[in-house]
């Protein structure tokens, strides 16, 4: 991109914001602080978003948690949560509600930087999955009673607009490139989540099962034992 990443970074500790704003803006991201969920209420009505957000969980007037619910509500950019609790259940709860990534208190700050430059990465400049095919879909593409289109990032049931999340779509999206095949659990994680995903793949099953929730007509196959197959139609 021509201009810097738009970061919108969400923590109530003060010390721990203006470290984190400073790491983040000298890795050439530009940065906009918020001590608090509630300054963050205003901002979801602006017309300008960011391309990452970073929310803290544990806040004292809006935790992480509604602030992932109110931006899912108008927004699939990725977003990546904090938090100094139970790693374990926090990280499940973020996966199950839309999070793309999360990092667990304490942390280095320069991991948070690696986190967030491969996440905008991966998401903007290379896509879902690099080694992919090169075919690309300019149009949309129609998979059952589901029209796809990924370049506009936006799948349809009938002229309905379906409501998902950075990683559902990255993974319908893997998946279409891969339509047909079946792919390893190992295959989904490192393609959707990256390399240096620290996690089970319970995650895989997790996305998947949000993706037949919104989409039970598409014909996702799971391949016991292994993981899942789009067939074709």
């Amino acid at each position: 991109m021509d201009t810097p990443y738009l970061v919108y970074l969400v923590d109530d500790e003060t010390n721990l914001l203006e470290l984190l704003q400073s790491y983040l803006q000298n890795a050439g991201l530009q940065v906009r602080a918020f001590a608090n969920g509630t300054e963050v209420l205003s901002v979801l009505e602006e017309e300008q978003q960011p391309h990452l957000w970073i929310l803290d969980i544990m806040m004292p007037d809006i935790d992480g948690y509604e602030l992932l619910r109110l931006i899912r509500q108008k927004s699939n950019v990725p977003i990546i949560f904090i938090s100094a609790r139970d790693q374990d259940v926090d990280k499940i709860i973020g996966l199950e509600l839309g999070s793309d990534d999360y990092l667990a208190k304490p942390f280095l700050p320069r991991e948070l930087v690696i986190r967030a430059k491969k996440l905008l990465q991966r998401i903007y400049e290379n896509g879902v999955n690099p080694a992919a095919p090169s075919q690309t879909f300019q149009d949309w593409v129609t998979i059952g009673p589901y029209m796809i289109s990924e370049k506009g990032r936006q799948v349809k049931e009938g002229e309905e607009l379906l409501d998902l999340t950075t990683k559902e779509f990255e993974l319908i999206i893997y998946l279409l490139h891969n339509q047909g095949v079946a792919l390893n659990r190992e295959q989904i994680l490192t393609s959707i989540w990256g390399e240096d995903y620290i996690g089970s793949d319970r995650a895989v099953d997790d996305l998947v099962k949000r993706i037949r929730k919104k989409m039970s007509k598409l014909p996702l196959e799971t391949v016991y034992g292994f993981g899942y197959r789009l067939t074709r139609t």
